[in-house]
């Protein structure tokens, strides 16, 4: 199947479910005091599980020895994304000019990755838990600096430790070590599999979840920014990548870390960026703009980069 056809199908899956989420709670299905409740099921026990559940059955030290290295390349790509985000923002309006920097910044680094991979490679990929420890701090880095984006810092919380050391870190690096001493043949397999069945409802819970945090912040009628929408639409989803790929082009890594750095390149902006906007005092109403109209652009736009990227880095 035509590699544009197959990733089109994997994003429009996971916004599919986006959209059940948005009409469930458009309907009454799912009260708005749940959301903050399913929101710690998923984010700190659902996706913890998958990812340790699936780097105990997808990576094997032995077969990428380079593995230490991905950490490294996460380092490399998110000093580029800054340097492009911070010369991008002076495109913006003045008074947008913070969260437009913001949202490009900080990308969706897990979710859209994931389902691509699955849709391209299979569930069980090597890829998947490379993408894990290549993205493993990307948490840490987003709540431990979204606040230097704003000036004022009105209802803002002080930065606890359990943000930084988060869930899906820590199963991270316990997974990794559990590889690397070999000891996943001493953790019961009714452990494992539990693991897994909890690890399942992440995907789904989270994107309902998403679909519904957007109705409720559209709900508020707010002023639509046009002109900044389609300004940051064209630089998040299609310079974005297109910069990373001449990079890509210029370095030639492995397939592996090339891959990763076009899905983290060409992915809309990770979705809690209105609420932490919001948090430092910025335009939450702007930055609900902007997740959304990336995330509807994003099933062309994903698509038509990966397959401009598969002409360059074929699939092994």
């Amino acid at each position: 199947m035509n590699i544009f056809v197959v990733v089109l199908q994997s994003v429009l899956v996971l916004l599919g479910i986006g959209v059940l989420g948005f009409w469930i709670t458009r309907r009454g299905i799912l009260p708005e005091q749940i959301h903050s409740f399913l929101s710690r099921l998923a984010i700190d026990i659902a996706l913890p599980c998958m990812v340790f559940s699936n780097i105990l059955i997808t990576f094997t030290p032995e077969k990428y020895p380079d593995w230490w290295q991905l950490p490294l390349w996460w380092l490399v790509f998110t000093a580029i994304a800054l340097a492009l985000s911070l010369v991008s923002m002076f495109l913006s309006a003045p008074q947008t000019r913070r969260e437009f920097a913001m949202s490009l910044f900080f990308q969706n680094g897990l979710f859209f990755p994931l389902i691509i991979i699955s849709g391209l490679f299979g569930t069980n990929a090597v890829y998947m838990p490379q993408l894990y420890i290549f993205i493993m701090l990307h948490p840490a880095l987003f709540f431990g600096t979204y606040q230097l984006f704003f000036k004022k810092k009105i209802n803002e919380k002080p930065l606890s430790w359990h943000r930084i050391v988060n869930p899906v870190l820590v199963a991270t690096l316990v997974a990794v070590i559990v590889q690397l001493i070999r000891g996943q043949g001493y953790l019961p397999e009714f452990i494992q599999t539990i693991l897994q069945i909890l690890g399942g409802m992440a995907l789904p819970l989270i994107m309902i979840i998403l679909g519904g945090s957007l109705y409720l912040d559209f709900k508020q009628k707010g002023k639509i920014y046009y002109k900044e929408i389609i300004k940051f639409i064209l630089i998040k989803n299609i310079v974005f990548p297109l910069v990373f790929l001449g990079v890509l082009l210029l370095i030639k890594p492995d397939y592996s870390i090339a891959l990763l750095f076009l899905l983290q390149s060409a992915v809309p902006p990770v979705t809690s960026t209105p609420i932490l906007a919001e948090r430092g005092g910025g335009n939450k109403t702007i930055s609900t703009q902007f997740v959304f109209s990336s995330f509807v652009f994003s099933i062309i736009s994903i698509p038509s980069v990966f397959w401009l990227f598969s002409r360059f880095f074929p699939m092994p």
